[in-house]
């Protein structure tokens, strides 16, 4: 029984120190200048996690990249069957502004939910893919959310979601899962250009074509939620300072260029 013990003591702490530097692994870069995180030839640099696939299994060609554009297709699907799909950075960052280029265009899948239509997502202070369920739609994170017109999830684009996280409005703790921003939306098949200042727990902005929509602070994880739970359980602050940057497929064709981030000084 003692050597029994000694050995489950040992796998805990090795599965700590996996899930430790790979939620924890933060930017470690000297440079005020803008940095590509995208090739725009290959997905060298990112990690793909869909929802009930093992990590890396990028089902029917969903993430490719196509003339210096990441793209986000369905036309291998048959259906979609809630098979929610992100993309993400193989490293964390904590003190950052992330800058991407969306364009939304056609239709969603029809076995998608309503909500799912003109609607994707950047993904930030994220857990790991590596720590996620198999079957965990969404990581943990903060979503800066990309709507277009006709969309039924909202009436503007670059508002904050909160999959597992709480965030601070005007130093008050709100509990809602979306908080609106102040865009308006832009048409399908158009170029928008988000931007999210980040700066680890503190303040976090987000911009949709160089306008400030939203700021917000003390991003937390929800103790109610249960994939939040869990990442407390293990060790986890309260407070969420760091994590990964994903891209989203949630049934809806989008394009992503110009992937970029700036390191801020702390």
């Amino acid at each position: 029984m003692k050597i029994s013990f000694l050995f489950q003591r040992f796998f805990l702490i090795l599965f700590l120190i996996y899930f430790s530097s790979s939620y924890g692994q933060i930017e470690n870069i000297e440079t005020s200048d803008w940095i590509s995180l995208f090739n725009g030839e290959n997905l060298d640099g990112w990690t793909v996690k869909i929802n009930g696939q093992p990590l890396n299994q990028n089902i029917h060609n969903t993430f490719y990249a196509e003339d210096g554009i990441l793209k986000v297709s369905y036309e291998n699907y048959k259906e979609f069957d809630m098979q929610f799909g992100h993309i993400f950075t193989n490293i964390a960052y904590s003190h950052y502004i992330f800058k991407v280029d969306y364009k939304i265009f056609g239709s969603g899948m029809p076995d998608a939910p309503h909500w799912t239509n003109l609607n994707s997502g950047a993904m930030l202070h994220a857990q790991s893919p590596q720590s996620m369920r198999i079957d965990q739609a969404f990581p943990v994170s903060l979503e800066g959310q990309f709507l277009a017109e006709g969309a039924t999830a909202g009436t503007q684009t670059g508002n904050a979601v909160t999959p597992g996280t709480h965030i601070e409005i005007d130093g008050k703790l709100t509990k809602e899962h979306i908080v609106n921003s102040n865009s308006k939306l832009f048409p399908v098949n158009t170029w928008v250009t988000f931007e999210a200042e980040v700066n680890g727990n503190e303040e976090i902005i987000y911009r949709i074509n160089g306008k400030e929509v939203i700021r917000f602070n003390h991003p937390q994880l929800d103790d109610n939620d249960k994939d939040a739970k869990k990442l407390l359980a293990l060790g986890a602050d309260k407070f969420v300072d760091h994590g990964f940057i994903a891209l989203q497929a949630e049934g809806q064709p989008i394009w992503f260029k110009n992937i970029q981030i700036k390191i801020l000084k702390k």
